[in-house]
């Protein structure tokens, strides 16, 4: 695939998520995860997809990859802290929810 088409690749997963399609955008995201694993947007999309659709191992991956590559992005810190909380590990969500109301994120 060239970059052209991934990022095609990347707006048709974008379209599924938004149009309730969460798990259809998570498999149309992995070529693009393949060539781009440490791209912010990719990333924060797949989380998405990935939370949407229950797979939350997944969505703490990607969202934990996010927290290592912009550690005072509050979004990131939030998105994980609730994936974490959804495992039922609210210790670990506390310590990204205090960092993320620090940084001005979004409750």
């Amino acid at each position: 695939m060239t970059t052209i088409d991934l990022h095609s690749e990347f707006l048709r997963a974008e379209l599924f998520l938004i149009s309730g399609q969460p798990t259809e955008a998570v498999a149309i995201l992995a070529p693009v995860v393949a060539a781009y694993p440490q791209d912010i947007a990719v990333l924060e999309l797949l989380g998405r997809a990935c939370f949407e659709s229950a797979q939350l191992a997944r969505a703490e991956e990607a969202f934990g990859q996010l927290v290592e590559l912009a550690p005072a992005d509050g979004w990131a810190r939030r998105a994980l802290a609730r994936t974490l909380e959804r495992q039922h590990r609210p210790a670990e969500a506390a310590t990204h929810h205090r960092v993320a109301d620090a940084l001005g994120a979004a409750s």
